[in-house]
């Protein structure tokens, strides 16, 4: 899984042509340990359809406060530099699956 720095941010977005997907946690956050292996079952199901991340709040708080994280697990999913889908929470396999596929046909 690969961990997204806000130093390199606009560099590795801008290098997606699909769909970015995000999931904002922390190592102490209970929700955030469950969600981990239904965000890498999802990225392993999405096939190369979206790049996912993981953005760690304690490390990369800017990020943190430009995508407006209140709460976490938060899952954004962005495409053309904007955020089509974002869920506060534990989110399920499905619904990232479908979000995108929705920015990727939206985009």
């Amino acid at each position: 899984m690969r961990h997204l720095k806000a130093d390199s941010f606009r560099e590795t977005i801008k290098a997606q042509g699909k769909p970015i997907v995000l999931d904002f946690y922390a190592d102490w956050c209970g929700p955030c340990r469950m969600q981990a292996p239904v965000f890498q079952d999802a990225e392993n199901d999405a096939n190369g359809r979206a790049a996912f991340y993981k953005v760690n709040i304690d490390d990369e708080p800017e990020l943190a406060e430009a995508f407006g994280v209140m709460s976490i697990p938060t899952i954004a999913v962005m495409k053309d530099d904007e955020v089509r889908y974002r869920n506060i929470g534990f989110t399920n396999k499905a619904q990232i699956l479908e979000a995108v596929d929705k920015a990727g046909r939206d985009g």
